[in-house]
C-alpha cells in the first residue's frame, strides 16, 4: 500500500463522526483502499480494504505535474475522451520547444508521462497537451 492522504482525527468521542478525503488524478483502472486508524498512544488498526475501478474519462484534462519544483524528473497526467491524434510538448520561458513528449494517435483514455529535465537548466518551463480542438497549458519549475 502507498499512503495517499491525512485526514486529521477528532478526538475521542462517543458520536459517530465522518470523514471526507479525495484520492485526485487517477489513472483508468481498479485501485485498493484502506484506512489505518491511529490512537493517541500510537496504537494503530486497519479496516477492511474496498476496491473501486475508475473507467474511462469523459473530460479533457491536463494534470499540474508531481512532484512541483521538480528536480531532475516529474510526472505529468492526462486525460482526453476520444481518440485522436496527441501532442504533449515542454516549452521553456520564451515559448521555445525544448522536448516532445508524445506525439501519436491515442485512443480515450488517462495516461501518465514523465518527464526528465536533467539535460535542461534550472528555470519555469510549461508543458500543453494538444488533442483534437482541445489545448491545455501549465507551468512547472525545474530547480537543480
Amino acid at each position: 500500500f502507498e499512503r495517499v492522504g491525512f485526514v486529521e482525527g477528532r478526538g475521542t468521542t462517543t458520536e459517530a463522526q465522518n470523514y471526507l478525503f479525495r484520492d485526485k488524478d487517477l489513472l483508468s483502472g481498479n485501485y485498493t483502499y484502506r484506512l489505518k486508524q491511529t490512537d493517541f498512544d500510537g496504537s494503530f488498526a486497519y479496516s477492511d480494504e474496498v476496491e473501486i475501478e475508475i473507467s474511462q474519462p469523459n473530460v479533457f484534462y491536463l494534470g499540474q505535474n508531481y512532484p512541483n519544483p521538480f528536480n531532475p524528473s516529474t510526472n505529468i497526467k492526462y486525460s482526453i475522451p476520444a481518440d485522436g491524434n496527441v501532442t504533449l510538448k515542454i516549452y521553456d520561458i520564451l515559448g521555445e520547444e525544448v522536448s516532445t513528449l508524445v506525439n501519436e494517435f491515442q485512443q480515450a483514455g488517462t495516461f501518465d508521462v514523465v518527464f526528465d529535465g536533467s539535460n535542461l537548466s534550472s528555470g519555469v518551463y510549461y508543458y500543453q497537451l494538444t488533442s483534437g480542438e482541445l489545448t491545455s497549458t501549465k507551468k512547472m519549475m525545474l530547480t537543480k
